[in-house]
């Protein structure tokens, strides 16, 4: 009996579905502090009720077939973020790992010092002996004793267009990493799995681009002036209103660089005497504009409620340090998908937090824009949220628009506030033309306002994908991180020396895949990412995952010890259920 017999049975009035409901959503919320049941029966969070919840989305209008935006969306469940433990004995193997490659390191630099091996590093002249080392001794240690081992797998050159499949120039060592000269070979039709290129729009087709084309000949490639000065063109505002419109919001203001867009802009949002509430997760641009900003930081674990209530508790009854002062804003700042975990923010449970204890909301949907929610309009409608209720929300065009730069929505006063004290704003060359009319024509082709149903067919394709790479990854019994629904997949390769071995070897099989460890993640968690995207074909899936499976049987990375059962049925085209 499917889910909604199993309910048709059990309600035979609308009062009674909503009792159910209420009734079901109790094992989900029970671990949340915030969760209480009101005298009535009605499910409380915050000053959210579950009846408030059921009236308001019956009321909601549906999403229309060319993916034009009617009020709220259709909320989806958000399901549990994966993020399974490894057996103990891969952890003592990667401490054991790290271990022994520091011994020889320090074997190594002996050797190096005595003369009997080369050192191939820049050195102090013997004159600079005295002065303050630019790097701690441990850095300088790392790069050159551990990163070296495993470089050629970061910074291959590319040279063709970065989309679902590309070319790679080849390149060899002779001294071990420390420099490359390239072969004169090509390595051709290599599957791109590690680019941010989510909807398939980092395309040369000619006919998507006539637009493009026809923009770089009306206003050329460069505006060499700040949008304050002379660098203001209409294609500009044009974008903004556009981007305010996609989202639903009052406002917006476009930047040419998307880190920039949160390491510029956070330092004028908020100073001395400000709180800042950081997920411990957050990318480097989030906690480089907090820095930056001269703002309190406190930071609260991954997407855990409790956490961030404990520190909006205290911030609200005990005030600033020593003066007790109330703090002149609480901001906090989280990710829609976290680019290392692949795992989905909270959104409707900090929302709550955030009306709760009167605190603002930034939230980053860099990756999250256009890969989540029935129409591409990112976890606010994935999780059937007024985007109103976020404060300050921005994301960025280098990723499902195939562009560059990123954008800030919100308020018409907070857009105008920070077009005069952003340095970002301020001080920045205005985005190229041709950059602003590709993300135009992606953001119209989502739309739907250019008359087709390309871009939504590509949203749709996107999370098909994602669900059948992530099931297949998981039957075959790797561990990966991450929220079902994001495109972001993690995969746990733990010990440091198959980090080189499964990059090495994957390109072997012309599949290009980037790699990540310490410092980028905690030391015994380093992994492989994957990016899917609309532009992957069902075969070339296939091809990478079959490639995964001999190649986690060969250098032994399968440590997920809970293995779905193998059903090929699952996977068929037409079984996937996905909103319209």
């Amino acid at each position: 009996m499917g889910a909604s017999s199993r309910v048709a049975s059990r309600c035979r009035s609308s009062e009674d579905c909503e009792h159910f409901l209420v009734q079901s959503c109790v094992c989900v919320y029970t671990n949340q502090r915030q969760l209480s049941i009101q005298s009535d029966g009605k499910l409380s969070f915050g000053n959210y009720t579950s009846t408030d919840r059921f009236r308001r989305r019956t009321s909601l209008n549906w999403v229309q077939k060319n993916g034009k935006s009617n009020g709220f969306h259709q909320p989806r469940p958000r399901g549990e973020d994966s993020f399974e433990q490894a057996p103990m004995y891969v952890a003592v193997l990667t401490y054991m790992g790290f271990g022994i490659v520091t011994l020889f390191g320090y074997f190594r630099d002996f050797l190096r010092a005595i003369g009997l091996e080369k050192c191939h590093q820049a050195q102090e002249r013997e004159e600079q002996k005295d002065f303050v080392p630019l790097y701690q001794d441990f850095e300088n240690f790392y790069t050159r004793n551990l990163y070296m081992r495993v470089r050629d797998n970061w910074n291959r050159p590319i040279c063709s267009l970065p989309g679902p499949v590309f070319d790679l120039m080849e390149r060899v060592s002779d001294d071990y990493n420390w420099t490359f000269r390239l072969t004169g070979r090509t390595i051709e039709n290599v599957i791109n799995m590690g680019s941010y290129n989510y909807l398939g729009f980092a395309e040369n087709n000619v006919d998507f681009l006539k637009t493009v084309a026809e923009k770089t000949k009306q206003y050329g490639v460069g505006v060499c002036s700040t949008r304050q000065e002379l660098g203001n063109l209409s294609i500009h505002e044009k974008l903004e209103r556009l981007v305010a419109e996609f989202l639903g919001m009052e406002s917006a203001m476009a930047f040419g660089m998307g880190f920039a867009t949160n390491s510029m802009n956070i330092p004028a949002l908020v100073g001395k005497g400000c709180l800042i509430l950081s997920d411990e997760l957050n990318h480097t641009s989030l906690i480089l504009g907090a820095r930056l900003s001269g703002a309190t930081i406190k930071v609260f674990k991954h997407n855990n409620m409790q956490s961030l209530e404990k520190l909006l508790k205290e911030a609200v009854c005990s005030g600033q340090p020593r003066t007790h002062r109330s703090w002149r804003k609480i901001l906090i700042v989280v990710e829609g998908i976290y680019s290392m975990e692949g795992s989905l923010v909270r959104l409707p449970e900090i929302i709550a937090l955030k009306k709760k204890y009167k605190a603002y909301l930034y939230l980053d949907e860099a990756h999250s824009i256009g890969a989540v929610g029935p129409t591409g309009r990112g976890v606010t409608e994935h999780f059937g949220v007024d985007p109103k209720d976020v404060d300050i929300l921005m994301g960025t065009f280098t990723k499902s628009f195939g562009a560059a730069g990123g954008y800030i929505t919100g308020k018409k006063e907070l857009v105008d506030y920070l077009r005069c004290h952003s340095h970002s704003a301020v001080y920045a060359t205005a985005m190229s033309p041709p950059v602003v009319e590709q993300i135009i024509r992606a953001m119209k082709c989502i739309m739907g306002v250019d008359g087709t149903t390309e871009g939504q067919r590509r949203v749709r394709q996107l999370a098909e994908n994602t669900r059948y790479f992530r099931s297949r990854l998981q039957e075959m019994g790797f561990i990966i991180y991450g929220n079902k629904d994001s495109p972001v997949v993690p995969l746990l390769l733990y010990l440091p020396g198959k980090v080189g071995a499964f990059s090495r070897a994957m390109l072997k099989r012309k599949i290009g895949v980037v790699v990540v460890g310490f410092p980028a993640t905690p030391i015994t968690e380093a992994r492989a990412r994957f990016c899917v995207s609309a532009a992957h074909t069902r075969d070339m899936l296939d091809k990478v995952l079959q490639s995964l499976d001999e190649l986690g049987d060969h250098i032994r990375v399968k440590f997920s010890r809970h293995r779905p059962s193998i059903r090929p049925e699952l996977y068929d085209k037409m079984d996937f259920e996905l909103d319209r």
